[in-house]
């Protein structure tokens, strides 16, 4: 589950994060970084769960920055 997920990611990274045409991401490392890195270091269920604590995080009401995975 963990390798679907991960290639999920680099899929929206290489094609889909590309259409866009300046950099969004309001913290660093970027949501899909911090997604591989959480996914790779704690598995599928507590990766995901990171990872969408991460992007809700990620709103108009929160000025971003370093926020590295834990």
């Amino acid at each position: 589950m963990k390798r679907i997920l991960i290639i999920i990611v680099k899929f929206y990274r290489k094609y889909l994060s590309s259409l866009k045409r300046q950099p969004t991401c309001r913290f660093y490392p970027t949501c899909s970084q911090y997604a591989l890195e959480a996914l790779e270091k704690y598995g599928a269920i507590k990766g995901t769960i990171l990872t969408i604590k991460r992007i809700l995080r990620c709103n108009p009401f929160n000025k971003g920055g370093f926020d590295p995975l834990k």
